[in-house]
């Protein structure tokens, strides 16, 4: 898990290039050329989670309704909804579960515009689809999925930027923001604050991830990566919703890590960690920035736009849940009763 936390830099590096950036270009500019109506995600897990962020960037930039499918729906209950105009994107880093392949071969039967993003450019996902992108994240040894979650947030930011331009192409401007994400990403690495945080959450009996827009997806996926690796039940919340009720189940006993950009996600999630401090909760933000009634920060380098920051704010948090299962006495590589390829159907 280590070794592949570490080779993310090398990841976003490498989607960058020519070749890589290229394709994505090539299917950005067909989308755009086909002009769906609207856009449907698909995934599991971790996946889901590069889902969600696609799907912010797709309503805030590209303007489109969003919605999730429900595979089930369509495997165990034989639904065919109309997928006419609708471009459905499947994202999954092995490509393998036949419930995803299913909703793609649906879609694609009823007339919809198909694209699977996954690391396995030979999967049946890929086969299934009209599209395809590969995430060129390279073979992953942990079971829990790291530098395939970041090479996936960077494939749709890529995808979705690409169509917004019409053509593929990303206007100068962005292309220099994004070609920063390796060193950006080589410093988000090299802060050692999560080892010190593990410490402290080493007997934490339960935790809590919260963030808004861009950061809700880092928020689960953060929440996901504990429980894999240490066990830990971590519940994720997007800022608004912990307002609305689950604030009242933190106090001093649960740790609180809430992403905190600069952004207008950012912006909102400062009052969410004020009612957080009035009920005494251990705060601990992930941001560029430090935020009043926080007992600490995961420091992260400061990016031009909030899009960019999903990128880097799980860095450290991945770092977190690998260091706390290892002071938990656990081992992250080998979660118990998880493997690689979780097949649903």
């Amino acid at each position: 898990m280590a070794a592949d936390i570490a080779e993310q830099p090398g990841g976003f590096a490498r989607l960058l290039d020519g070749e890589h950036a290229g394709a994505i270009a090539a299917v950005a500019a067909e989308v755009a050329r086909r002009r769906p109506r609207n856009v449907v995600f698909v995934g599991r897990g971790t996946s889901d989670h590069a889902a969600l962020y696609g799907a912010y960037l797709t309503e805030i930039r590209l303007g489109l309704p969003v919605a999730s499918a429900s595979p089930s729906a369509i495997t165990l209950y034989g639904a065919r909804p109309d997928f006419a105009g609708t471009l459905v994107i499947g994202v999954s880093q092995s490509g393998g579960s036949p419930d995803l392949t299913g909703v793609l071969q649906a879609a694609r039967e009823t007339g919809g515009l198909t694209l699977a993003v996954t690391n396995n450019p030979d999967s049946p996902l890929a086969r299934a689809a009209e599209l395809s992108i590969d995430v060129a994240a390279g073979h992953e040894r942990a079971v829990a999925a790291t530098k395939t979650y970041t090479a996936e947030l960077l494939a749709l930011l890529l995808l979705i930027e690409g169509i917004r331009a019409g053509d593929g192409v990303l206007p100068d401007q962005e292309r220099a923001a994004l070609d920063k994400l390796p060193q950006l990403a080589e410093d988000a690495l090299a802060d050692g604050t999560a080892d010190d945080l593990a410490q402290r959450y080493r007997f934490a009996s339960r935790l809590v991830t919260t963030g808004r827009g861009y950061a809700y997806p880092t928020a689960r996926e953060a929440a996901l990566k504990l429980m894999e690796t240490s066990y830990l039940p971590a519940l994720a919340f997007s800022g608004a919703d912990l307002l609305h009720g689950p604030l009242a189940m933190t106090d001093p006993d649960v740790p609180v890590l809430a992403v905190v950009g600069d952004g207008p996600g950012g912006r909102s999630m400062r009052d969410v960690v004020t009612r957080l401090g009035e009920r005494r909760a251990d705060v601990v933000t992930i941001g560029a920035s430090d935020v009043p009634g926080a007992a600490g920060r995961l420091a992260v380098p400061a990016v031009a736009d909030e899009r960019y920051s999903a990128l880097l704010d799980i860095l450290p948090l991945q770092k977190l849940a690998l260091a706390l299962a290892l002071a938990r006495g656990e081992d992250p590589d080998a979660p118990r009763g998880l493997k690689k390829v979780t097949t649903t159907l």
